[in-house]
């Protein structure tokens, strides 16, 4: 008798259930490609991170290849690329998050500030091009450009009288080539967040902080961003647990063997050992090392956003 409030409270479920999926069923119908794409591509293929524990034989399966439990962890951790691959990983992460990541917003400020529409529009649209440029097409420009035999900028140098410059294949400057890259690359795209956050600030506030005398730098700083705080804080967390993610094509494509010692990333470790040497169980290991570090600071990170009153991701 205990039980039967439980048992009517979940037969009383199922037909709410059905209520709200017929009632809902094109909003659920709407979201029903991206659970797809999650479903197939995200959720499905976690499977496979099973191989790292095994000596995985493609012609044997994954059922039947051997288990060695932390075998290639232990071997990975102790090989001595690994602080080399931390170290350039880290490196590369590192400048994009004090470069790159705060254009977008300071960008998204300044857009917010035009105040005639047609060229606001016009702007934003030149900003998100370089966007839909492959990477193939963003090595090839850079190619073009700073190259030291037939670069532009090279050329340009000789002309005035300076000395050319060795761009790409000078190791120090292998990682702000790439910070560049992804600035020029990126910048304006990443401004549609923070862009749709500033367009949900009340008016009233900037009319407020007129009355009260403030310039529009002070509405800025004392507005908008306050306004978008939360916003900002959510994406940085998000963007930390990309830190062991460099992005396998931008290095690939400008990876060559001058810059190898800064070049070589965890990225390209799993495609050059995992790929061309068929160590796929050795290379899953060092994914999964990857994608364990990433939920680490993702978690770090959004304890400490709500230590200091911040919503965080969860």
């Amino acid at each position: 008798m205990a039980d039967s409030p439980n048992a009517a409270q979940s037969v009383g479920r199922k037909p709410r259930l059905w209520l709200d999926l017929r009632r809902d069923k094109y909003l659920y119908l709407l979201a029903l490609p991206g659970l797809l794409f999650f479903l197939v591509f995200k959720y499905v293929p976690m499977w496979g991170v099973l191989i790292a524990f095994q000596n995985y034989s493609p012609y044997t399966g994954m059922m039947e290849s051997e288990w060695v439990g932390l075998e290639h962890f232990v071997e990975f951790f102790s090989n001595p690329d690994f602080t080399q691959l931390f170290r350039n990983t880290m490196a590369i992460n590192l400048l994009n998050l004090f470069l790159f990541f705060p254009l977008p917003i300071l960008l998204s400020l300044l857009l917010n500030e035009l105040r005639i529409e047609a060229y606001k529009r016009f702007v934003q649209s030149i900003v998100y091009m370089p966007h839909f440029l492959s990477w193939v097409i963003i090595a090839g420009l850079t190619f073009l450009m700073f190259a030291k035999g037939e670069g532009l900028v090279n050329k340009l140098l000789e002309a005035l009288g300076f000395a050319r410059i060795d761009f790409l294949t000078n190791p120090d400057l292998f990682w702000l080539n790439l910070t560049l890259q992804s600035i020029w690359k990126e910048t304006g795209w990443g401004t549609i967040i923070f862009l749709a956050a500033i367009a949900g600030v009340d008016p009233q506030l900037y009319e407020a902080a007129k009355m009260d005398g403030a310039s529009r730098i002070r509405q800025m700083w004392h507005v908008t961003l306050p306004a978008i705080q939360n916003v900002i804080v959510i994406l940085l967390i998000l963007r930390l647990g990309h830190m062991m993610d460099v992005g396998f094509e931008q290095v690939f494509l400008m990876y060559n063997g001058a810059v190898s010692q800064v070049a070589e990333v965890f990225d390209t470790y799993v495609y050059r050992v995992g790929i061309q040497q068929g160590q796929f169980s050795f290379s899953t290991a060092a994914g999964l090392f990857k994608s364990l570090v990433g939920l680490l600071l993702v978690v770090i990170a959004n304890k400490l956003a709500k230590k200091f009153g911040e919503e965080g991701v969860y």
